[in-house]
């Protein structure tokens, strides 16, 4: 070591005796700077993981409805007029043929009477008729008799032809007499057949004022009252609501066009409704409509789910959320949903793990998960084959046992700053 090396560290020394304090705080300083150079900085963020567990898989399609009742019957007017009566109200149990309102029968009392008026009158003409009938039926006898008289005389050179013309002629119009009677009693008959024609449809009418229930249930909708005016001219206006079967009752649910394929006849469903949000419902699916709805750019198929409503507690009208089963396996292989997006930090990943740098942009890539090794940060990626595919457990064909230790998600180790203490959880990291 040199004279001015030798001078410097001198001097160094004798400045550390003079200042102690300051000489120690420089030293830790001077230590921590190079503790933090030396040691690597500890990561701001964890791997969440979950071990792989055997359980019950569900796929499933998500869909909402309105529950309807298997069959609904609007009962309406076929007449105009004014509601005279009301003899049901909303919930009412009715049975085929029941009356269920009346409408005023005064207009149409007085039609029938006119109507039997009429027919009256027709019969009275057609018996007018046939005694005319008979009267020139007699009198074609009479004047067939006479002329065949007259004819003997003309033949002897009693009678001069001029008496026998008139006399032809008498019967000629004997013989028109009996034709005009004739058509005069068929057309008597076919005015009381007009007449009686009206006369069933006045009383037709007069019945219909009575509002009958077409078969048994209940009355789910009452919209008339006493006094209300109904007008039956263009279309019958519906009066009642009658819901023939409330024991038995359908979802009309509403499945989106991308769901529909993985949905089929006689596939069971679970569904719950706003008034019971703990109890699942029952179903099944009896009927894929094929006609397409489109709203807003969306399209979605009408199907029908078949439930039993024995016990009443659903009613027409509801709001089914409905889950159809396309898919279940009840003791199976299955990792969480999450586990399958999940993909580590660029930083922790192996060499093989990263993509290629070919792109390979045509190959889907195949489905994998990353286990747990002894190093928290460096996982491991693991190839799987899949079988059920639910919202929240995937089934796992091969490729892991249960009990592997498999990452779900990444978790920020960074204190929260804006609302107070505690860790804050990143969503999954996933591959660029």
């Amino acid at each position: 070591m040199t004279m001015p090396m030798r001078d410097r560290f001198s001097r160094m020394w004798q400045l550390a005796r003079k200042h102690p304090i300051l000489s120690v705080l420089a030293l830790l300083i001077t230590g921590f700077i190079l503790y933090k150079i030396i040691m690597p900085t500890p990561p701001d963020y964890a791997y969440v993981s979950e071990a792989v567990s055997r359980g019950e898989v569900t796929s499933k399609v998500t869909a909402s409805g309105k529950l309807r009742a298997l069959n609904t019957i609007k009962v309406g007017a076929e007449v105009s007029g004014q509601i005279q009566r009301v003899h049901v109200d909303f919930n009412t149990p009715v049975a085929a043929g029941q009356v269920l309102a009346e409408i005023d029968q005064t207009r149409f009392q007085a039609r029938v009477r006119q109507a039997e008026a009429q027919v009256a009158m027709a019969r009275a003409g057609l018996a007018q008729a046939e005694a005319n009938g008979i009267r020139a039926r007699s009198d074609i006898e009479l004047q067939d008799r006479d002329f065949a008289r007259r004819q003997a005389l003309a033949k002897d050179g009693y009678l001069s032809k001029s008496g026998l013309d008139s006399a032809s002629g008498q019967l000629n119009s004997a013989r028109a007499a009996i034709r005009t009677t004739q058509a005069l009693v068929m057309s008597a008959r076919a005015q009381i057949a007009q007449a009686e024609a009206e006369l069933s449809s006045a009383r037709l009418d007069l019945r219909r004022t009575v509002i009958v229930a077409p078969t048994s249930g209940v009355v789910i909708n009452k919209l008339v009252d006493p006094g209300t005016t109904v007008a039956a001219s263009f279309q019958t206006p519906n009066l009642f609501e009658i819901a023939a079967d409330i024991t038995r009752m359908q979802v009309e649910a509403s499945v989106d066009e991308a769901d529909i394929g993985r949905v089929s006849e006689q596939q069971e469903v679970r569904f719950t409704v706003d008034a019971y949000p703990d109890r699942s419902f029952p179903a099944r699916v009896r009927q894929i409509r094929k006609a397409a709805t489109e709203t807003q750019n969306v399209v979605t198929y009408l199907v029908i789910l078949e439930v039993d409503n024995s016990d009443g507690k659903l009613l027409p009208g509801m709001t089914a959320n409905v889950d159809i089963i396309t898919g279940l396996k009840p003791d199976v292989v299955r990792v969480p949903t999450a586990a399958l997006r999940f993909r580590p930090r660029p930083a922790d990943r192996a060499d093989a793990d990263k993509p290629d740098k070919d792109g390979g942009k045509d190959k889907a890539p195949k489905p994998a998960v990353y286990v747990v090794t002894a190093d928290a940060y460096r996982p491991a990626r693991r190839g799987v084959t899949l079988g059920v595919q639910g919202e929240d457990y995937v089934e796992i064909l091969s490729g892991l046992k249960p009990g592997d230790k498999i990452i779900v998600r990444s978790k920020s180790l960074v204190p929260k700053k804006a609302t107070g203490s505690g860790d804050e959880e990143s969503d999954d990291d996933t591959a660029s």
